[in-house]
């Protein structure tokens, strides 16, 4: 079942990399010329305003009303600091078309994450095995690829823990901010962090990870007491108050007994008893939920729906809420599919097309990867 965002925190969305296909030809943004067997991509530019930001790229609107993301995997993290991009700025880009979120991801984005002192041997060894992942995926073979990834873990792992440089214990610790809230670690106990800390640093360094995992649990065992009073449970009343949810007594009181047995399951790190907890209360108060008109659920696609079309989605959506309402699952269900049997066709058409950026041109100056 398919259904709109409610807007608050408790529930998302995950957007899966790599599930989206395109091929050159739904693009429309780049063209191949084919000599003997071998296929070149001729790179295309293309010219619009930046939607929004997203760490290794961004969204842009092209001025031919298509829908982009420019992924920026092939320039440097220091690079895409300096550029100070803002949403609503115009931009040209200059790259290549690709199929999926996957392909983004090459060998040689991969080997920038690594220490320069690997060797050119154990590089070929490396981008091999990459390339090998690259099939496996392709064939969800995803028990190989996950051994695959081990054992170039093998290989990287001496030069990444010879090229470490953990940080102090003090600044360790301060990171956590206890000094901001006025909480004070005891003095024995400080020193006994301290201890523990330089004993796991030294077990990581000589590629210890059994060891070096007993002694992170023992640090925390100590330290969980005072993270417990840097980050306390929301009292059940403040939490709320956060939903803006008219409820009665009765279920409120059945709420609060939930959610505090939920909570202490957090505490206890009983992650099964925790799921099964917050599920209970989440059904508990759904139906107690006001659903946002249609106007504003519709609001959040960036295309033009026909007139037509959004009259019978208006009633479609009116239905599916109320009966989600009244706990009508399985015929809400059937609403939420006709309705998205409607939107997507309109989503089909106005899919991103993915390229990766090789020139960036805005505010007079361009940027090429280095």
């Amino acid at each position: 079942m398919r259904k709109p965002l409610r807007k608050t925190w408790m529930i998302a969305s995950a957007l899966t990399l790599g599930m989206a296909v395109f091929t050159p030809l739904q693009a429309g943004a780049t063209s191949q010329e084919t000599t003997k067997d071998v296929t070149i991509q001729i790179e295309q530019q293309i010219k619009g305003t930046i939607k929004n930001i997203v760490g290794d790229g961004i969204n842009v609107k092209g001025k031919d009303g298509k829908n982009y993301f420019i992924g920026f995997h092939k320039f440097s993290d220091e690079q895409i600091e300096k550029m100070n991009l803002v949403e609503g700025q115009e931009i040209t880009v200059e790259g290549s078309v690709l199929k999926d979120y996957a392909e983004f991801y090459t060998f040689d984005v991969y080997k920038k994450g690594l220490p320069k002192e690997v060797t050119a041997e154990d590089l070929k060894k490396l981008e091999s095995m990459f390339t090998e992942i690259k099939k496996l995926e392709k064939e969800e073979k995803y028990d190989e690829v996950e051994k695959m990834y081990a054992a170039m873990e093998k290989i990287t792992k001496p030069y990444v823990l010879a090229s470490w440089q953990p940080v102090s214990f003090e600044q360790y610790l301060d990171e956590y901010g206890f000094s901001e809230k006025n909480i004070v670690i005891k003095v024995s106990e400080k020193k006994q962090l301290k201890g523990i800390y330089e004993e796991w640093v030294k077990l990581e360094k000589a590629g210890k990870e059994d060891k070096a995992q007993e002694k992170l649990d023992e640090f925390y065992k100590i330290l969980q007491p005072y993270l417990d009073e840097l980050y306390p449970p929301t009292p059940f009343d403040e939490y709320m108050l956060s939903m803006e949810v008219d409820i009665p007594a009765e279920v409120t009181i059945k709420l609060k007994t939930i959610y505090e047995k939920a909570q202490k399951a957090d505490k206890d790190n009983n992650m099964e008893l925790s799921d099964q907890l917050w599920g209970e209360f989440y059904e508990v108060i759904n139906p107690y939920f006001k659903p946002i008109p249609f106007e504003e659920f519709i609001a959040d696609f960036d295309f033009e729906i026909r007139a037509a079309d959004k009259k019978q989605l208006k009633l479609l959506y009116e239905e599916a809420t109320a009966l989600d309402k009244d706990g009508k699952q399985e015929q809400s269900e059937a609403k939420w599919d006709a309705l998205y049997k409607i939107l997507d066709p309109y989503f089909l058409e106005n899919k991103e097309i993915l390229i990766s950026a090789s020139k960036l041109t805005f505010k007079g100056q361009t940027y090429l990867p280095q």
